[in-house]
């Protein structure tokens, strides 16, 4: 005890120590800013405190004491937000051990993303220093794959690093036609019999839930017995209710006919689509009805032979003109999360099919977080939001621009990962005559 309160003690009279209170203010000046939500500020102020924006604009003056960076020349920009990942859930694909994303069995609602997130991971740091400073990291296991969660690309633990959970509930719903090819070995019969049981396992989950939830809730009437705790049920509780939102993984249009139907019968109000290849197809009624759409990669190849060539690459373009809500994923498959610092590259494909430059921006930030419900806390350069920023030497989405520093709830991180540290390793080997110059 007389140790702690010595310690205590020397590191409150350190010259550097100051009150826990006292505000860390930084203040980014002199750099053209990129807000997302408003037009771009020429020679702008960013001030940031306790990891927040306190304040923005071409007339802010950096407060007294504030650490000032000079930015002149550079652009700054919000940090991406990645709406379809099994980042941090998944290290080598190829070794099951390290895939954390999809556990045994259909009925898998009370699977936390969050609480496998590996903190550790190489391919964190990879998509960080390129702009990525949110992820929305997806379980996939079964029909119902449990419920996701939305982290920044920085911390200890998932407990640091996780700032939204539940976001949502994940239902993969089953293909409606049979598939057919030389690596399909059920029969058609077989394929439907599968399909109409995977739909009634769904339905059966939610009636449960209800079911369970009624029966909680009126414990402790008179007559009414105790119920034993279900973590399955309980987790897919808050959905049911619809306090969040339900998440139905689907691309034909048959798979998204069928979803809706069931969210109509199952009274689910809050409603994304992800994936949905052929959302585009029925756009006007996703507006209507306001689901969202988090699109897979706009790279992808067209599903049909009568399909136009550019059929992923302009889906974006088409909800935009419909007013569909959406944003722009990279597919979330096992092998996205070791490149999932193309994001800003995908929405570029886009700008190429119909996207403004603004659009492409916005469907990676902005828009991203408002159709995951995170908008007031990540998505632009606005006052009161998490200081989730990075600084370019030019345009973001051209492959040979440098982005040159990440800042993540105001700090800034380190821009060191596995490839630089392997590039200065063998930098420094001794090289022969006819080695490179350095």
């Amino acid at each position: 005890m007389k140790r702690a309160g010595l310690v205590a003690v020397m590191i409150a009279c350190s010259p550097g120590a100051r009150p826990s209170s006292a505000a860390e203010v930084t203040a980014l000046v002199g750099g053209t800013i990129h807000p997302v939500s408003g037009p771009a500020i020429s020679n702008g102020t960013i001030v940031i405190t306790d990891g927040k924006i306190a304040a923005v604009g071409a007339a802010v003056a950096p407060p007294a004491g504030a650490g000032v960076i000079s930015l002149a020349g550079k652009h700054v920009y919000p940090g991406y937000v990645s709406a379809d990942s099994v980042l941090g859930l998944t290290e080598v694909a190829a070794v099951a051990a390290t895939n954390d994303f999809a556990e045994i069995g259909e009925l898998n609602p009370n699977i936390r993303a969050e609480v496998a997130l590996n903190p550790d991971s190489d391919l964190i740091p990879v998509a960080r220093v390129n702009g990525v400073t949110s992820v929305h990291a997806i379980p996939r296991g079964g029909a119902i794959a449990g419920t996701s969660a939305v982290y920044h690309l920085d911390g200890w633990t998932y407990e640091d690093m996780t700032f939204r959970a539940p976001v949502g509930l994940h239902v993969r719903w089953p293909r409606m036609t049979p598939q057919r090819g030389p690596l399909v070995t059920q029969s058609d019969e077989d394929q439907r019999k599968a399909r109409d049981q995977a739909i009634e396992s769904i339905r059966r989950a939610f009636e449960d839930a209800r079911a369970y939830a009624s029966a909680r809730s009126a414990e402790g009437q008179a007559g009414i017995p105790r119920h034993d705790r279900d973590v399955r049920w309980d987790a897919m509780s808050r959905a049911a209710r619809g306090e969040i939102p339900v998440f139905f993984h689907a691309q034909a249009l048959s798979e998204i006919r069928a979803s809706l139907r069931f969210a109509d019968e199952q009274k689910l109000t809050k409603l994304v689509l992800v994936g949905a290849a052929d959302s585009g197809r029925i756009a006007e009624e996703l507006r209507a009805r306001n689901v969202a759409v988090i699109t897979s990669a706009p790279t992808d190849v067209p599903r049909r032979r009568d399909a136009p060539y550019d059929e992923s690459f302009s889906l974006p373009a088409r909800l935009q003109a419909a007013g569909v809500r959406y944003c722009i994923g990279d597919s979330g498959g096992t092998d996205s999360a070791a490149n999932a610092r193309n994001l800003p590259y995908l929405a570029a494909q886009a700008v190429g099919f119909g996207l403004s430059r603004e659009q492409a921006l916005r469907a990676i930030t902005l828009s991203a977080a408002e159709v995951l419900g995170v908008a007031d806390a990540v998505g632009s350069i606005d006052v009161g939001k998490s200081a989730d920023l990075f600084v370019t030497d030019g345009d973001p989405f051209e492959m040979k621009t440098r982005v040159e520093q990440v800042y993540i709830a105001g700090k800034p991180v380190s821009m060191e990962t596995r490839q630089t540290r392997l590039f200065s390793k063998y930098d420094a080997k001794p090289r022969g005559t006819k080695a490179r110059p350095r």
